[in-house]
């Protein structure tokens, strides 16, 4: 089993290997390309995501800057915005549905470190060498999603369609769809609903 296969499998996987260093290089150098443009060389910038990313939909906008650290471990759906700084830490799959729209600064970690400080040191596998460890859990967040500014989705969380994150939350738990969530750790404040339509909202222009 490669060390890919073993961040998939949810196993513990040695992060500093060669056959992981070089695809994160590479999705380094990507985004530093990506953010050397500007926004309106949107035909360079595009074929840069189509080679970073596993897969990005059509109209689908970033920013940047951006800073992906494996790139290829990111799926992006159709329609798609984000805002200035938007970093994705992908050592794990990341799936992000149709018409999400990210505010600046929103971050999505994927990687968990070990708690005991001498393991983030190294760690002495059974075969006698010491390696760097950690471990990865799949995010995935689904269609027409709104994330506020400074946003940090924790690994592992599964966010459903038609949900709203406020600015500065920590998303530590899975949302359901249609849900408004905020604060620190995030947490559902109620249901999203017609109550909440913009046309509520509609004067004598608009």
């Amino acid at each position: 089993m490669t060390e890919e296969e073993r961040i998939f499998s949810g196993k513990l996987f040695a992060c500093n290997v060669p056959e992981l260093a070089e695809k994160k290089e590479k999705a380094h150098r990507l985004s530093q390309d990506y953010n050397a443009l500007y926004d309106t060389d949107t035909a360079a910038r595009s074929a840069i995501l189509q080679e970073l990313l596993q897969s990005v939909g059509e109209d689908t906008l970033m920013l940047g800057p951006i800073r992906f650290h494996y790139g290829c471990h990111t799926k992006v759906g159709h329609h798609c915005y984000m805002n200035v700084n938007f970093t994705v830490q992908d050592d794990a799959l990341v799936t992000i549905g149709n018409h999400c729209n990210f505010g600046p600064n929103v971050t999505i970690v994927t990687p968990l470190h070990p708690m005991l400080p001498m393991e983030r040191r190294g760690i002495l596998c059974r075969d006698g060498v010491e390696r760097h460890l950690c471990y990865a859990k799949p995010v995935t967040i689904g269609n027409d999603c709104w994330f506020g500014a400074n946003v940090v989705v924790c690994p592992g969380v599964n966010i459903g369609d038609n949900c709203v994150i406020g600015a500065g939350s920590v998303v530590t738990r899975d949302i359901p769809a249609n849900s408004f969530a905020a604060g620190v750790p995030c947490r559902v404040i109620r249901e999203i609903t017609e109550a909440d339509s913009v046309y509520n909202l509609f004067d004598d222009l608009y």
